[in-house]
């Protein structure tokens, strides 16, 4: 984020302006669960008020939806620069980017909204120990005391659809970025330009799909999935963008060599 908003070369390409914003969701997200599953290490008990796990819930998919969007967007953003290179600066503007960017929070506060509404509602008299390391909507429901199977079907309905249509959505985008290409080595520095980000999504979106795309069952790998797309992902995607990206290492060389040289004149 910061070498992103340092560098004018960077700021000002849509590519890493979405970059930016992909790395502020991913701290976002990481900040809703990690915190509290590292204090629980060093408590026994273990205990979440009512109030902050709805939170958590509603935080977890307000960031994740809004972060699942945002990449779908990068998505486009790499099919105009591919398949259009002539218009991509006239068709990625920043007006278009900003809007784009908007339109991913506010979906994933949408479904967030609905999510956290249909859990709220649902009466919560009985066991009250939650089967995960996080308060997450397939775990906190199997708490409720009624029959859950239309809420559940909503819910899988509401995170299953999008996480597994945008995950079309993305697959479609390379497929059709591929068929465009003709030549061998256009295809393969297409695949060049667009491993980095085909890395993230399926790291994101399988453990997502995997988790919410199937109603009322539940597996004893549910929990390690669920860490792998809250905290091992988030803490990824930064370095996988930043290792495979020429121009991103070397402005952050110059905001270190810039960083170094203000610090000697300050001691000076």
């Amino acid at each position: 984020m910061v070498t992103v908003a340092s560098d004018n070369n960077l700021n000002s390409s849509p590519m890493y302006f979405l970059l930016g914003n992909l790395s502020f969701l991913d701290l976002c997200y990481s900040t809703v669960t990690t915190p509290k599953l590292l204090a629980d290490f060093l408590d026994s008990e273990k205990l979440i008020p009512y109030s902050q796990c709805i939170l958590q819930l509603f935080f977890l998919h307000f960031v994740g939806a809004a972060e699942m969007f945002l990449l779908t967007v990068m998505a486009y953003d790499r099919y105009v620069a591919i398949c259009r290179p002539l218009h991509y600066t006239t068709v990625m503007s920043r007006g278009l980017c900003c809007m784009l960017v908007s339109a991913s929070w506010m979906g994933g506060f949408i479904h967030s909204t609905v999510q956290t509404v249909l859990t709220i509602r649902l009466p919560f008299c009985g066991p009250n120990q939650v089967d995960n390391f996080f308060c997450d909507v397939p775990p906190v429901i199997k708490l409720a005391c009624t029959d859950t199977f239309v809420i559940e079907l909503l819910m899988v309905s509401n995170s299953g659809l999008i996480s597994t249509s945008s995950f079309v959505v993305l697959v479609s985008s390379y497929t059709t970025i591929l068929v465009k290409i003709r030549s061998k080595e256009g295809r393969r520095k297409a695949l060049s330009t667009c491993a980095s980000h085909l890395m993230v999504v399926t790291l994101f979106f399988g453990p997502c799909i995997f988790i919410y795309a199937r109603p009322f069952s539940t597996f004893s790998v549910d929990k390690m999935v669920s860490v792998l797309y809250n905290v091992i992902t988030p803490m990824l995607n930064p370095l996988i963008y930043t290792l495979r990206n020429k121009d991103v290492k070397s402005a952050m060389r110059k905001l270190w060599d810039r960083s170094g040289l203000t610090w000697k004149k300050q001691v000076t």
